[in-house]
């Protein structure tokens, strides 16, 4: 028995001694796990192909930038109240409200006794001056005469002064009829009558070159009140933007400095302009200052009553920016990934600025010239 169990003992050290060696397998060793906020991409792996870097540029960038509520007003200096010349009744309308007109084109006609009063009263300051230099030619007849006899002792010198008296008279009298026939025709050219013919109708035309704004006439109705508007006309070639500025904030504020607007009619799109006026009084209840900027409207696109919002200060300094699809925002921090040599990245904690259309500015993290990363910044977070 004792034998047998040596023997088993001996057998089992012996296939332990010659058991087969495993075969040898040659494996690359596994990379080294990258350092936290840094990945490292292989020049062959695909992936580098997918991540596209950009050169980091400092630009002018505005800072103390003075933000308000904006609104959109037409030019007083171009916008023109129609009024009726003569009492009247309409007989015509022309244009409707939003139309366009051109300046001199016919807007309202009207039928007016006034007019035929305007002829009649132009007729009768012709006669007048007829008669008063009748009168004149008469006066200097008895005068040449009155100097004639005084010359032959025939009449005392008192009858000739008397005759250069009448005479001076006459003149005068004909010197005021003449400066009343001139206001007369005068009348007749601003009401657009032809003297000498009565029925005729008057033409109110177009001041300016605009949209027409209001409308308070219509066809048919008799008009006695010429102090009232009958139609607004606005050139709104160019527009102005006002803004209530708050006064801490109103040193800021130049005349003559570009601004940006933003209308909330248009999302998305940015106006320019230049300030025209700051205001020479602070408000005593909102303690602001009105601001007043003009900017060009050739498309028209501009409407009076638009709100939005004004950017007045331009004041700038010299910031990185990159495109806003860089930026990665989490936790509360902001990240870019920075190409520090081909193929190795680097995550750095940056401080943003102001954002310009589609690029921000980096306060603090990135130096003029650095390389980020554009496109693919999510594949770089999964690594």
């Amino acid at each position: 028995m004792k034998r047998n169990i040596a023997l088993f003992i001996g057998l089992a050290l012996l296939a332990a001694c010659g058991k087969a060696p495993e075969a040898h397998v040659d494996r690359k060793p596994d990379p080294p796990p990258a350092k936290s906020g840094r990945v490292v991409i292989p020049p062959d792996s695909p992936q580098l192909a997918q991540i596209r870097t950009e050169s980091v540029k400092a630009v002018p960038v505005p800072v103390d930038t003075v933000s308000a509520p904006g609104k959109v007003e037409a030019n007083p200096n171009r916008l023109s109240h129609v009024v009726l010349p003569l009492t009247g009744r309409v007989v015509a309308v022309s244009p409707k409200i939003g139309d366009y007109v051109q300046q001199g084109q016919p807007l309202i006609t009207i039928e007016s006794s006034d007019a035929d009063a305007a002829v009649s009263g132009s007729q009768q300051a012709q006669s007048a001056l007829t008669q008063t230099k009748s009168a004149l030619a008469k006066a200097q007849m008895d005068l040449d005469r009155q100097k004639d006899l005084f010359e032959h002792g025939a009449v005392p010198q008192k009858e000739v002064l008397n005759g250069q008296a009448v005479v001076t008279q006459a003149q005068a009298a004909v010197e005021q009829a003449q400066a009343t026939l001139e206001q007369s025709k005068r009348r007749l050219q601003i009401l657009g009558i032809a003297p000498g013919n009565y029925g005729q109708r008057i033409t109110v035309r177009a001041p300016i070159s605009g949209k027409v704004l209001e409308m308070s006439v219509v066809n048919g109705e008799y008009r006695n009140d010429l102090s009232a508007p009958v139609m607004t006309i606005a050139d709104l070639s160019a527009v102005w933007i006002t803004s209530d500025v708050p006064e801490t904030s109103i040193r800021l504020v130049k005349t003559g400095e570009p601004v940006r607007i933003e209308l909330a009619a248009y999302p998305g799109e940015t106006f320019r302009g230049r300030v025209t006026l700051i205001g020479d009084m602070v408000d005593a209840d909102s303690r602001t200052v009105k601001v007043r900027a003009e900017m060009p409207n050739p498309g028209g696109k501009l409407k009076p009553e638009m709100f939005g919002s004004i950017q007045l200060s331009e004041q700038t300094e010299l910031r990185p920016m990159v495109p806003a699809a860089a930026i990665i925002s989490t936790e509360g921090r902001t990240f870019v990934w920075r190409e520090s040599s081909k193929g190795t990245f680097e995550k750095l904690t940056v401080t943003t600025g102001i954002q310009v259309n589609d690029r921000i500015a980096i306060l603090t993290g990135l130096n003029d010239g650095d390389r980020v990363v554009v496109d693919g910044v999510m594949l770089l977070a999964a690594n």
